[in-house]
């Protein structure tokens, strides 16, 4: 007997469930990327919080601070 084609239903299924696998992919790569981005802009904020601590200390040194703050 010869092997039946199969079904219509079946083949879009199976599409679908490629594009969903590729999607799954897509998905977990952009994750990766995002929390390489989260990480970078960790350190940038560090390094902001420091060069703010510095010009604060600056500022002191110099008297360039107003009284009322």
């Amino acid at each position: 007997m010869a092997e039946e084609p199969d079904s219509l239903v079946l083949r879009y299924l199976r599409r679908i469930d490629e594009k969903v696998d590729r999607l799954t992919e897509d998905v977990q790569d952009l994750k990766i990327r995002m929390t390489a981005v989260e990480e970078g802009l960790v350190g940038v904020h560090r390094r902001m919080d420091r060069l703010e601590a510095r010009v604060e200390r600056i500022e002191k040194r110099l008297d360039l601070v107003d009284a009322h703050l």
